[in-house]
């Protein structure tokens, strides 16, 4: 009660919301899809599809090879494939991506690596094109505006 303090949780990084429901861990290999309606977390390895309806976290042990698709995602292990992260995606100081990737926000930390194309999406509509100014027919420059 007096004199003791507790240590507050690791904080986990900063697109997680809530726990990890599923772990893949650091020893296990997984081949296939893998699906989820919640949280997951990947420590170790896994080939193939990935679709998570919340956040993907791949651990620094982990080791991807996949298309992925989920509402974040936050990398700090490897991930080789197109990802699709609805909100943001995260690419920590030890994490590495290579492939294309398409998000709304996207973060990569000093340290981490991300070698392909990037695509952002908003709900902002495209600006007009600039035209070039337009000649008369007496031949006088006119600028739209």
């Amino acid at each position: 009660m007096f004199g003791t303090s507790k240590k507050p949780p690791a904080t986990p990084p900063s697109i997680h919301n809530g726990k990890a429901e599923t772990v893949v861990g650091a020893n296990t290999r997984f081949v296939g899809t893998l699906t989820s309606d919640s949280n997951i977390r990947i420590d170790g390895s896994v080939e193939g599809d990935i679709e998570v309806l919340g956040s993907l976290i791949v651990g620094e042990t982990g080791r991807v090879i996949a298309t992925i698709k989920a509402q974040n995602v936050h990398v700090s292990g490897a991930v080789k494939g197109e990802i699709t992260a609805v909100e943001r995606l995260e690419i920590s100081p030890t994490g590495k991506v290579w492939g294309d990737i398409t998000t709304s926000t996207l973060n990569i930390e000093p340290g981490g690596l991300f070698r392909g194309q990037s695509s952002m999406t908003t709900n902002l509509d495209e600006p007009p094109l600039l035209e070039a100014p337009r000649s008369t027919p007496d031949g006088a420059v006119s600028s739209m505006t």
